[in-house]
């Protein structure tokens, strides 16, 4: 069995989860601290891969990698976390 079936299960509930309800920026700050917009993002980041909702991310500053998650519309990320 893969790895990733293993978490199929997980991703797509909070897939479900965070796009059941999209919050507006201010509620997602508030509940995960900094967000990014798209533009924001790609400023701030190397994006290195997707599976939703769920980016991959080398980080500008340092070039450290890690992950955050995204919500569809309004398209915002968050949750940065560091591999």
């Amino acid at each position: 069995m893969h790895r990733w079936r293993a978490t199929e299960p997980f991703r797509l509930q909070r897939l479900e989860k965070i796009n059941a309800e999209p919050d507006n920026r201010e509620a997602l700050e508030a509940q995960h601290g900094q967000m990014w917009s798209t533009d924001e993002l790609t400023r701030d980041f190397e994006v290195l891969g997707f599976l939703a909702p769920y980016v991959i991310v080398r980080r500008r500053s340092d070039g450290r990698k890690g992950s955050l998650e995204f919500q569809h519309r309004p398209r915002f990320y968050f949750g940065f976390r560091l591999d």
